[in-house]
């Protein structure tokens, strides 16, 4: 069973650099970012790389799988797998002050038939059967308004989101802080998918680190990624042939 969590939600606010708009939660930390002029642009690398699961499927298979986004952040990722894929995307927040601000702020559709945004804590929501082998593209960005470990970082939790995949699903996580904590990190995430199906990027130099959990293990060799990688950087604009440099398997 999951701690049920019981918290102060922070205060919700933004700040205008330039061209780019930053989401904060009460502190300098930024939580997310988007570019005034592109608001569907994915602006940090971190935030590109959560999309690495699509080197794992078809392109053309995309617009017809289902998207879920773990904490909505500025929106970027549920903004992004809405409108630029066209996929089914459900974002799970928290905090309905982060709802109000992407909405009013960052650009965030009506939710439509094809999004949904739901109020809830993730840990308890995901429990829920109904999501159960549901979700093609699991992104999993849980950080408090200090920014310094996930809020849900546990075996239960990364074995619940397991559940919530389709075979040829993948979760994605982004994790910022001490070596220790992503060493930790990654030995649940290994608990809970399995060694064989977890992969990293190397850090940003922001010190974030993509890690990528295949819901079935499969070892595509670099040559076989990189015409993928090439078709998701014409079709998308993603940096996804620098991905193939910098990405590899956790137990090589």
């Amino acid at each position: 069973m999951l701690k049920k969590r019981t918290t102060t939600l922070p205060e919700v606010n933004f700040s205008d650099d330039g061209p780019l708009r930053h989401l904060h939660l009460g502190t300098e930390w930024i939580q997310g970012s988007m570019r005034l002029d592109a608001p569907t642009a994915l602006y940090h690398e971190y935030i590109q790389r959560m999309m690495a699961w699509l080197l794992f499927v078809e392109p053309d298979s995309v617009s017809g799988r289902h998207a879920m986004q773990l904490g909505l952040g500025a929106g970027s990722l549920t903004k992004f797998c809405h409108k630029e894929l066209r996929m089914k995307t459900t974002a799970i927040e928290l905090n309905p002050q982060v709802l109000v601000a992407c909405r009013g702020w960052f650009k965030l559709p009506a939710e439509n038939a094809r999004l949904q945004v739901v109020l809830a804590d993730a840990g308890q929501e995901i429990e829920d059967a109904k999501w159960w082998g549901t979700v093609d593209a699991l992104q999993v960005d849980l950080y408090d308004h200090e920014a310094a470990t996930p809020v849900l970082d546990s075996l239960p939790f990364y074995a619940n989101c397991r559940r919530l995949l389709t075979a040829d699903g993948c979760m994605t996580v982004n994790l910022f802080g001490r070596s220790s904590s992503f060493v930790r990190t990654v030995e649940k995430i290994s608990a809970a998918f399995g060694a064989e199906a977890v992969w990293a990027f190397k850090p940003t130099r922001e010190g974030n680190t993509v890690v990528l959990a295949q819901r079935s293990p499969s070892r595509p060799k670099r040559e076989r990624l990189l015409p993928r990688a090439e078709m998701i950087q014409i079709r998308w604009g993603l940096p996804a042939t620098k991905w193939v440099r910098v990405f590899k398997p956790m137990l090589a």
